[in-house]
């Protein structure tokens, strides 16, 4: 399963160990940095005991493989994650944990649930960092954004749907595009509800061995490569029906800033392993709908924390604004009358500059999450 980028503070319960992994205890101890050794077959952890708290993880990849990092609740869904971890490099993931049991895990390659091992966080937040009036202004105002982007959604998912059974291909790929952009925009959302995420949007090789294909991209490819969605009303009317299940389980959902911040980074990562690459959308080529959903995304959170962030670290703003506007002028240089062009038309150098924008923009992004946790 591909990654996703998550953004919701989850309750944990119970989690059995899927998979061992060399952890050598530390105990408990207060919020600090957890030194997480990745290689192609081990991960590693100087802690695994941990008190209530944020607590940041350092996550360095000496094996010879891109890897990912995961922190897991129950029922595995993400409290915070880190992709693209190249070989040799580091990266920093903080994590606002209240007591419980999760597991960490490395995926060496990004594919496969990883290489796991058991956290145990005990005791109690003593300041969340949600704490301060402006931080949880920031959290409402998010709030307020996927509340009326879920509405959206709903809409647009019903639309499609309705012309998938209606068999009336023309107007089914004219919505397509247009009902995902909003799922993009919430998308770190839907990927903590267990199965539903693969159920709504999984490729092709997605899928787990003996579960069926199912979701937006199945539509796809019977829309634009078999151009016969005739046997397909029992797949649409699923797809809708799992998109309001997401819908109606985010409105119970309390986002943190923290994961605000890191969700806003790992949905440039999301442009970066699927959008730029074509891969997304592989049959319809709407890649670029998809990539100004993630953008619009990663966006609203960094608008929904900017008072806090002003305050802070004022230049880190502006950075990650004039960053943030160059990739929209490159957008608008591939828009049309009634979108963006096929991702088929664009020229590799197009592409490329795409790329080196949505980098540009991810490298000032990977420090807010340490800007917003600091007291």
């Amino acid at each position: 399963m591909r990654s996703r980028p998550v953004l919701l503070v989850l309750t944990a319960a119970v989690l059995p160990v899927l998979a061992a992994c060399s952890s050598p205890e530390a105990g408990a101890g207060k919020a600090g940095p957890i030194t997480v050794t990745a290689t192609d077959t081990r991960c590693t952890l100087t802690k695994t005991s941990l008190d209530a708290g944020t607590h940041s993880f350092a996550i360095r990849n000496d094996g010879g493989q891109v890897t990912e990092f995961y922190v897991y609740a129950e029922g595995d869904k993400i409290m915070g994650e880190v992709e693209n971890i190249g070989p040799g490099l580091t990266r920093t993931l903080p994590v606002e944990l209240p007591a419980g049991r999760y597991q960490a895990a490395c995926k060496p390659g990004m594919t496969g649930k990883g290489i796991r091992t058991a956290l145990t966080v005990t005791g109690e937040v003593a300041k969340p960092v949600s704490d301060t009036a402006e931080l949880a202004a920031a959290t409402a105002s998010y709030q307020r954004y996927v509340e009326a982007q879920s509405t959206a959604l709903i809409e647009k998912t019903g639309e499609f749907v309705a012309a998938v059974k209606a068999r009336d291909n023309a107007k089914a790929k004219a919505l397509f595009p247009v009902a995902r952009t909003y799922w993009e925009r919430i998308e770190p959302v839907a990927t903590s509800f267990g199965d539903l995420d693969p159920k709504i949007d999984a490729r092709e090789n997605d899928v787990e061995p003996g579960q069926p294909w199912t979701g937006f991209h199945r539509l796809e490819k019977d829309l634009w490569v078999a151009g016969d969605v005739s046997g397909d009303g029992a797949i649409a009317d699923q797809l809708l029906a799992d998109v309001r299940q997401v819908v109606t389980k985010s409105k119970a959902v309390t986002f943190t800033p923290l994961q605000m911040a890191n969700g806003s980074k790992a949905l440039l990562d999301e442009v970066a392993t699927g959008k730029v690459t074509g891969e997304e959308d592989r049959y319809s080529h709407t890649d670029l709908w998809d990539f100004r959903g993630n953008v619009d995304g990663s966006q609203a959170a960094i608008a929904a924390l900017r008072p806090v962030l002003v305050k802070r670290d004022p230049a880190l703003v502006a950075t990650i604004e004039s960053r943030f506007a160059a990739v929209g002028r490159l957008l608008d240089t591939h828009a049309t009358r009634t979108g963006y062009k096929l991702y088929t038309q664009l020229s590799r150098d197009e592409v490329r500059a795409l790329a080196v924008a949505v980098d540009a923009v991810a490298e000032p992004l990977s420090t807010v999450a340490a800007t917003v946790a600091k007291r």
